[in-house]
């Protein structure tokens, strides 16, 4: 039995590698066909990606075919149309001129042909105080207001035209002061709108230049002013200005009843460093028909409404004025007179007053190399020969004036002024001033009595400006 066991054992040891091997190959013949089966999907990923390609790379051979037509058509085109522009006539092309701006104060714009546009204004600034004697009861001590605040335009149009235009801000009010429109032919301008009247060298300076806060006293005492109309002015030679014209009332008088003719003739010759100036004036109003007239001025400042030599109202049927002027300007020093007298026609009077003001003045510069201005027969800007602006001090000027005013004669007794009045200006820049005054006006015969009844005493005055123009 032992012996039958032991022969079965060893049958089976001998019989297990065979069937092992033979397990074995039948899973590798297994491996090898899912092998070949990936092989053959594989072979045909690959046929399908090729044919992929082809496809793609017919595309691309399509569109670089389409591109290479296209730029030869392209090519075509550019050389017909650049055949075509030589072949065409050059466009004729006019360019305007360019527009110019140079600096005066301001900007001017000048463009094609004469025309110009320049932007102009003041604003003057005033304070000071009166002393006035207390039993007048008259109203003094400090005061302050806005002189002038000015803005404009000017310039030219093409064909020899000009024009002007500003208006005053100052005193809550809102005036016209100059409007005009000029032409100009060689030596003749012809002015129409308002303007200066040609009454003296004093009235016709602009205020930008004057060697005081205020003008003359006669100046505003005779009522001058800006006034509608036309007139002419020829300089006849470098020396001669001839001027003349007929005017109306102030743009500001709704009436318009009164027309006037005026006329001046001015002698300016230059010798050298010298400039001399003599002139003459004439002047004829006809007042309209029921308004009155009325001479009366001021002390010296314009900030007081108080005026202490007064005509009162005068029924007037005409005026005429006669002026002579006389100045002088060498180096740093000046000197002026003018005298102007007023002679008026009263209604139902048998004697006709005829007033007078005159000033004499004369001023020096104190920084050297600096002088007072002058062109067209009136006293222009001065500009300071070192003014602060380049490092410098700007240019100090020293005026005395004595100011005369009578305004009594044939039964009206008006008063009489005699001022004496200095003044210290400081001109730092081309555009800017500042000046100092000082008055003493001795009335005789003032529009108000003291309380012992006299009429006859001082006002005392001292006025400072500022004053900025372009």
């Amino acid at each position: 039995m032992k012996k039958i066991v032991a022969a079965s054992l060893l049958a089976a040891t001998a019989l297990t590698p065979a069937a092992a091997k033979a397990q074995d190959m039948a899973q590798m013949q297994q491996m090898m066909a899912d092998m070949q089966s990936e092989l053959a999907t594989l072979r045909g990923r690959v046929a399908e990606l090729e044919a992929e390609q082809a496809q793609r790379d017919a595309q691309q051979a399509q569109m670089h075919a389409n591109m290479q037509e296209m730029h030869s058509q392209m090519v075509t085109n550019m050389e017909e149309v650049q055949a075509a522009v030589v072949a065409a006539p050059a466009p004729t092309v006019t360019s305007p001129s360019p527009l110019e701006i140079s600096w005066h104060g301001a900007p001017e714009l000048e463009g094609e042909g004469g025309w110009t546009f320049k932007p102009r204004g003041r604003l003057q600034a005033d304070t000071g105080f009166i002393s006035v004697p207390d039993s007048t009861g008259r109203p003094d001590g400090f005061g302050s207001e806005l002189r002038r605040a000015r803005l404009g335009v000017e310039g030219t149009v093409p064909g020899g035209f000009g024009y002007k235009f500003e208006i005053d801000f100052a005193g809550n009010d809102v005036d016209v002061t100059d409007a005009i429109i000029t032409y100009k032919d060689g030596p003749l301008t012809a002015t129409v709108g308002q303007h200066n009247n040609f009454q003296s060298l004093e009235e016709l300076t602009s205020s930008r230049f004057s060697s005081f806060i205020e003008r003359a006293a006669f100046t505003d005492a005779f009522n001058f002013e800006r006034r509608l109309g036309l007139s002419v002015q020829v300089k006849a030679s470098d020396s001669v200005l001839l001027q003349g014209g007929l005017f109306s009332d102030n743009i500001s008088n709704t009436s318009g009843n009164s027309m006037s003719a005026d006329g001046r003739v001015v002698f300016m010759p230059r010798t050298g460093d010298t400039q001399l100036h003599l002139a003459g004036s004439i002047h004829y109003t006809d007042v309209g028909a029921g308004e009155l007239t009325r001479y009366r001025q001021r002390p010296l400042v314009h900030f007081t409404g108080e005026r202490f030599i007064n005509t009162g109202n005068m029924n007037a049927s005409s005026e005429l004025g006669l002026g002579v002027e006389a100045a002088v300007i060498h180096g740093p020093f000046h000197a002026v007179a003018e005298g102007y007298w007023q002679h008026t026609d009263l209604i139902g009077s048998t004697m006709d007053p005829t007033f007078f003001g005159g000033y004499v003045e004369a001023g020096v510069f104190l920084t050297r190399g600096d002088s007072r201005g002058y062109r067209g027969g009136v006293f222009e800007r001065t500009r300071p020969a070192h003014p602060v602006n380049e490092g410098g001090m700007g240019a100090f000027q020293l005026n005395v004036r004595y100011d005369y005013l009578d305004l009594t004669d044939a039964g009206i007794v008006g008063g009489t002024q005699n001022g004496y009045q200095a003044s210290l200006v400081w001109v730092p820049t081309d555009y800017t001033r500042l000046l100092l005054n000082y008055g003493r006006m001795e009335y005789d015969d003032a529009a108000y009595a003291t309380a012992s009844g006299s009429r006859n005493y001082s006002v005392d005055v001292l006025g400072l400006r500022a004053q900025i123009d372009f």
